[in-house]
Formats: structure tokens, sequence, C-alpha cells
């Protein structure tokens, strides 16, 4: 490794370590804030928190990785340039590509290890994060009570308090107990008032002592017979002191490192989501096979015979099907209709309710898939945003990059986000939301790495402005002298016939040599003559007869109506690939559909631009040839006869550029 890409690769490297310790502090703090409810008053050991924060670390990374390599790109690069060590490189004959060569394998390392920590790393360490909340929810002190709100005690009992007080939180005001009995049905059948009470345990006890002072026991008495259960029945006492019982050895001995059964879409491998998803998704069809089927045969459409009541259908003259039963069963079929319609569209709401579940499932398993491999992705081309800006604004140091950074991140993160919102209901399909936001900074990064390595700024505004200014046109007008000093390298028989020819001949030929088809070499031979006889190209000029500037002027015109008939070709092609798209995706995404259309129109106006630009060429061209063979309709309405019109006006163009003399 040569000396400067050590340097380049070592600064880098510094930098991106303090960045990346930075960010993930801030983000460890805000998941400790995230989750500060379940893990506050729980009396916790102080490794288990350290636990807890080492395994929800590692699901940080695709947040703080990116905006790492793009915050340490935009300081490394924007350091070079504000101390003008690009400056240098250059100078010695050293591009920016160059520069980047090392870190560029740098990153490349480093996007394959995003991706298999990803793919391996935080699956695992998903999967024991959720263990541990899991793990950590259940486990319950015995005096954590909270204030003003019901806290599960054991498995039989729901306390409130209003107050507590005392040096150890003992006294309590205003008490309400919610008792579960195993030999009950689910309920809250027993109930329990006392104006205070009083938290009594011995050091080391599983038993923990609740005794309640001046208050009632409310117990509601289940009975059988119906009309009895109307009256609802239920026993009050009153007390003034009571003492509650309740065993915490369940509590207490709660096992902090149990492996629960469960899983999600953020615990797989791709291995693993591969086969999850093709089960997933065979399942799914599945279901609404057999729901349609179901719902086909409750309808009843399977029972009908075409035998049924065909005598009586060739004797009795009916208009409707109810026409062959009396009044009496008619009402029961249209009742009996009724009622297998509610049922069914009961039926149908259900199920929808049940598919929209299964098929967000479905797409997050999805997304976590694409996320796997966008993660890798992310950090390339975040890269090639950075390291080019951070070239261009030649601003290093934590201010201006570190804002321009966050700006950037949060478009991208933003923008991926509702993304996969909209992919989880269905509304996007998940491999586009999942690459959107990347493919979003794709041109972005390749406009900044071209920017850079030409040496331009993000924007030349003297260069937006200029094009909407009206100047003239530079190659009519441009003037360039012949070097008459050396022969013309003509053959002897052209020789020969430029001495037949008179002054307005040669002036004919140097000004109009390419209508005529004469070379280069022949119009210097024709320009030395007239040299001789004391006519200089200077006074050619004065007079008009240097060059044919109509005829320079009508081939810049021709240039500039190919560009723009292009490029209206290209967006007329672009607004029927989105037009096929729009209507194969119209029934199952809307609102995906929807910003088609947008684009669509956007597209539909750039399309417009460039054609009635190349119309205006193609009027200026007509000036000069004094043609006036323009066909303005088709131009502005005719969009789907544009590229007829393209090849048209080409052909013509070229056959009367030899009539402009």
């Amino acid at each position: 490794m040569k000396i400067l890409d050590r340097y380049i690769l070592t600064s880098y490297l510094k930098t991106f370590l303090s960045v990346f310790i930075i960010l993930m502090f801030i983000f460890v703090l805000q998941t400790i804030w995230l989750y500060i409810s379940e893990l506050a008053g729980k009396d916790l050991d102080i490794w288990i928190i350290l636990k807890f924060l080492w395994y929800v670390s590692p699901r940080l990374i695709p947040l703080v990785l990116p905006l790492t390599i793009l915050v340490t790109s935009l300081m490394v690069f924007g350091n070079f340039s504000e101390n003008y060590e690009f400056a240098a490189m250059k100078s010695t004959g050293i591009s920016l590509q160059r520069a980047m060569r090392s870190l560029t394998v740098f990153i490349l390392l480093l996007s394959v290890t995003a991706f298999f920590f990803a793919n391996n790393v935080i699956p695992y360490s998903e999967y024991k994060w959720q263990n541990l909340r899991r793990n950590i929810s259940q486990f319950q002190p015995s005096m954590a009570i909270v204030e003003g709100q019901f806290s599960q005690v054991g498995d039989g009992f729901n306390i409130k308090v209003k107050e507590k007080s005392g040096d150890r939180d003992q006294f309590l005001d205003e008490v309400i107990i919610h008792e579960k009995k195993a030999q009950r049905p689910s309920g809250n059948y027993t109930v329990t008032i006392a104006a205070s009470g009083e938290l009594t345990s011995e050091e080391g006890s599983n038993t923990l002592s609740l005794i309640l002072r001046d208050g009632f026991r409310y117990d509601e008495v289940l009975v059988k017979d119906a009309k009895k259960m109307k009256k609802k029945p239920f026993i009050k006492s009153y007390f003034e002191e009571y003492t509650i019982n309740i065993d915490l050895t369940e509590i207490n001995n709660k096992d902090i490192q149990k492996e629960n059964n469960f899983s999600n879409h953020n615990m797989y491998n791709i291995g693993e989501l591969f086969v999850e998803i093709d089960s997933l998704s065979s399942s799914y069809t599945r279901d609404i096979a057999v729901f349609s089927e179901n719902m086909y045969f409750r309808t009843g459409a399977t029972k009908f015979k075409d035998s049924t009541l065909t005598a009586k259908l060739d004797t009795v003259p009916i208009s409707t099907i109810l026409d062959i039963y009396g009044y009496r069963q008619q009402s029961e079929i249209v009742n009996l209709a009724l009622s297998n319609v509610r049922g069914t569209m009961q039926s149908v709401e259900a199920k929808k309710t049940e598919f929209k579940i299964k098929t967000k499932r479905l797409n997050k398993h999805e997304i976590a898939l694409h996320e796997k491999y966008a993660l890798a992705m992310a950090c390339i081309i975040l890269f090639f945003v950075g390291a080019p800006l951070g070239a261009i604004i030649r601003k290093g140091g934590m201010g201006l990059p570190m804002v321009v950074a966050i700006l950037l991140f949060l478009t991208y993160h933003f923008i991926g986000i509702f993304a996969k919102n909209s992919a989880e209901d269905g509304t996007m399909h998940p491999f586009i939301a999942s690459w959107l936001s990347t493919a979003i900074m794709l041109p972005l990064s390749i406009w900044l790495t071209y920017r850079a390595t030409t040496d331009q700024g993000i924007f030349d505004i003297d260069s937006f402005l200029q094009r909407f200014r009206k100047t003239p046109d530079l190659d009519a007008d441009k003037v360039v002298f012949e070097d008459l000093s050396q022969k013309a390298d003509i053959s002897a028989e052209e020789a020969t016939l430029l001495q037949t020819y008179d002054v307005h001949q040669l002036k004919r030929v140097v000004k109009n040599y390419r209508q005529y088809g004469y070379s280069p070499a022949y119009r210097v031979g024709a320009l030395q003559l007239l040299d001789r006889q004391g006519i200089s190209q200077e006074n050619l000029n004065i007079t008009g007869d240097l060059y044919n500037k109509n005829y320079t002027l009508a081939e810049t015109l021709i240039n500039k109506f190919r560009k723009n008939s292009i490029f209206s070709l290209l967006f007329f092609g672009l607004i029927w690939v989105l037009l096929v798209v729009t209507i194969f995706i119209e029934g199952h995404s809307t609102k995906f559909s929807f910003i088609l259309y947008i684009v669509q129109i956007v597209f539909v106006i750039i399309y417009y631009i460039f054609a009635l630009r190349a119309k205006n060429n193609v009027t200026k061209f007509s000036q000069l040839t004094q043609d006036n063979d323009i066909i303005d309709t088709i131009h502005l309405l005719g969009a789907p006869f544009f590229f007829v019109i393209y090849f048209y006006y080409r052909k013509k163009m070229k056959r009367d550029l030899s009539k402009i003399i």
C-alpha cells in the first residue's frame, strides 16, 4: 500500500470509529429512553440491563452504519478539500478517483461484512433480545406496586393504590384489589376495597402479607339458574382488619435466561426467510382457495338439478322462479336468502381481516429479506454520496458536513419508513419499498461523483441562467482563418481546375465548398489563389464570402433538432411503460398507481417541452430554406405520431441542407 493510500485510509478509519461510537451511544440512549418503562422499578441487576443493551445494539446497526459512512465521508473529504490536500494531489496528477481507491476497497469489504452481519448476527441478537424482554416483563419484585394504576402481584392479585408512604413505601392509601380464583371462570368476581393498608413480610420470605383496614369485600355469587342470575346476587362483607397472604415463590424464582419458543421475521436469516415466505405464501393461497370453495358451497348452487320441477315449469306460466312456490314458501325462501346473504357478508368481513393480517405478515417477511441486501448497497451508495459532496463543499469538521449528512440521511431514512409502512398493508410491493430509498440515492451518488471528478460545483447558477438567455448561435458567428503558408494537399488535376476559375467562382468555392462536395484542402487551394490576387481572408469575411453562415446555422439547428427529438422519444417511451405498469398494478395498489399517474403527468410535460423545442428548430430551419412545410398540429396534439415526424423531418432537413447556397 502506498503512503498516500495509507494516509487517506488511516484518516478515514479514525474518523469512522469516532463517529460510529458517538452515533451508537446516541442511539443506545434513545433505546434506553424508549424501553425505560420495561426496565425501571423492577429491581434488575446491572448486568441484566447491560445484557439488554448488548442484545439490542446489533438491531441499531442498519441505522448507525449508513449514517456513519455518510458523515465520515463528508467530514474527511471536506477536510481534504478545505486544507487544499486535494489540490496538492491534483497538481501531482492524482485524480479524485485515484484518491478514493483505497477507501472504495474498504467500503466494499465493509458492505460485504454488513450483509453477513445482517444475515447472521442481527437475527440471533433479535431472538435473544426478545427472549430477555419477555422474561423481564414477568420479573416483578414483591414491593413493585405503582401508585395510581393496577399492578399485578402474583398470579391472582391486581392491586391499585392511590398513594404510598413510609420509609419503605409500606403504607398504602385507598386500596383496591381484584382477586382471581382458579376454580372460577376468568373474570374479577372478588373485589376488596380498603381505606388503608400495610405491606409486611420477613426478609428472605416468599410470602407477602398485606394488612387491610376499614374496608369492604365484594364476592359475586355464580348460580346456574338463569332467573336468579338476572338478580345479580353477591356477598358483601365489612371488615376492620383483613390480612391477605400472597405467595411470591414463582415471582422470586423467575429465570431471566429462560428460552421462549417464539419467532418473528427479524429472527430469520436469508435461507430461513425463503422457506418461511414460501410456506406463508402457499398457506395464504390455499386459505383463499378453501374460503372461495366454502362460499360457493354455502350458496347451495351445487344442490340444484336441471330436472327439478321440470314438469311444473312446462304447465305453469311464471315470470320469476318464486312463482313456482306458494306465498308462504316464497316468504320463507326470501327470508332464507337474506339470512344467507347476511351470514356470507359477515364471513367475508371476518376473513377480510384475517387475510389482511396474513398479507401483512407475509409482506414483513419479504421486506426483512430485501433489507439485508439493501443494507450492503446503502453503504456503497452513501459513500459515493458523501465523499464527492465533501470534496465539493470544501468544508470539514462537525459543522456544515454534519448538518448536510443528517438532512440527507433523514431524507433517505424517512423515504424508507414511509415505503415500508405502505408495503406492510399491501399498498406498495415489498421489493419496491425495500429498495426505493436506495434507488433514489443512486442517481444522486452518480451525479455528485461526476461533478466532483470534473471539478464542478453542485449547482452552477450562471450556467443555469444562461440557458434562459437569448444568445447568438456561436457556431454560426465563429470565424476561423486558414493557414495559407503551406501548400494545399490537392491533386494536380484539382490544382489545374482551380487555375481556370475566375474570382467570382473561387469565392463560391470558398463559401459553399461543402454544398458542392469539395474537400477542405480544395477550399484552402482556392483561398491561396485569392490571396495571391490581393483578396485576403479578412476581406472575404467582411463581404460574407469566407463562410456560408446560413449553412453553418442550419447544421446547428439540425443537431439541436436531433437532440431534442431523442429526448422527446425517450420520455414518450417512458410514458407508455409507466402506463402499462399502472394498468397492471392499479387493482393491487391504489396509492402507488396514483404516484405513477403523477410521474406520467410530469413526463408528459417534459415530453411536450422537448417536442416544442424540436418544432422551434424546424421552424428556424424552414426560414433559412424558405420552406413552410411544418405540421404544427401533429407536433402539438399528435404525440403518438412524433416518432414518424422525427424521421420525416430528419430526412427532409438533410435533403434541404444542400439548397442553402
